[in-house]
């Protein structure tokens, strides 16, 4: 009996060692305390929420040109901070023009009133129903940020955020909003052949209503889950210089010889084909990296 009873515990035993190996990991709790920003690594992983313990330092006020959409934004999130009525927000448009720095800046201008950040990318989406049941019970509010939004026509993972964000019974939590970053104004890419599906509906006179083919209704129900759509477009040659001088004057606190920085920054721009705050940012590290060898 004894033998028996041994060797039934050691398959036991084998039988569980297996089950540990097929299970994902118990996930650890994340420090609340001592982090104000995280990335969603997965469930599958046993720290599923990592926190990100150097987060980007960019301050609201290092922000140039975009003062509307800064405005609107920043009004946003001091709304949600104070528990009232708040939207979503997609910030859509050219490349580099501050979209996801906007976010960033953010988090460290209201971090001291609660705020937070949670990083999902486009693979999790359909994890954020977890996401958010691991963040309704806490105290703070959480942003969770989706960086570069954008899906292929055969991509159905759309569907999981559109569901989060509205279409689901469970809908999301007080404390959570999501703001999703995107070159796309409908996140996904829209055909010329698309609008030949559009047709009109007999009313009166000349009151027709025009009704959208199913393809576009379908791209336009996500955006739509957005309340607050911020656009950005390019900078004109004098808002690109705008912010190449703040960047050299204000954060390398070197001699800044302006005519001289001034037709090298616009020819740094031309080379990039591209007069965005990202290569305003890029070349003023490089003029202070060069002065600085210089000095």
């Amino acid at each position: 009996m004894t033998q028996a009873l041994e060797s039934l515990l050691e398959r036991t035993e084998n039988v569980l060692q297996r089950l540990e190996n097929i299970l994902p990991p118990v996930p650890k709790e994340p420090d609340w305390s001592n982090t104000i920003a995280f990335r969603w690594l997965g469930l599958d992983r046993s720290e599923c929420l990592r926190p990100i313990t150097h987060p980007k330092t960019l301050k609201l006020a290092n922000i140039r040109c975009i003062d509307r959409q800064k405005n609107l934004i920043s009004r946003n999130t001091r709304q949600f901070l104070r528990g009232l009525p708040a939207n979503n927000v997609l910030l859509w448009g050219s490349r580099g023009t501050g979209k996801s720095s906007l976010i960033k800046a953010l988090l460290n201008e209201y971090a001291g009133e609660g705020l937070r950040l949670v990083e999902v990318g486009r693979q999790h989406l359909a994890e954020l129903p977890e996401v958010m049941e691991l963040l309704e019970d806490r105290p703070e509010k959480f942003i969770i940020y989706c960086d570069d939004l954008s899906f292929e026509s055969d991509d159905a993972s759309y569907k999981r955020l559109k569901a989060a964000l509205e279409g689901s019974l469970s809908g999301l939590a007080d404390n959570v909003l999501v703001y999703a970053t995107s070159n796309r104004r409908h996140l996904l890419p829209e055909y010329q052949g698309e609008n030949q599906e559009a047709r009109y509906l007999p009313g009166d006179g000349l009151q027709c209503e025009i009704h959208h083919g199913d393809t576009v209704e379908e791209k336009i129900s996500l955006s739509e889950r957005f309340g607050l759509w911020l656009s950005f477009h390019p900078f004109t040659q004098d808002e690109y210089l705008e912010i190449v001088h703040y960047w050299l004057v204000n954060l390398h606190a070197l001699p800044l010889d302006w005519s001289a920085a001034r037709p090298l920054a616009l020819r740094f721009a031309l080379e990039r084909g591209s007069r965005s705050g990202r290569v305003a940012w890029q070349f003023a590290r490089d003029w202070a990296g060069k002065t600085g060898l210089e000095h």
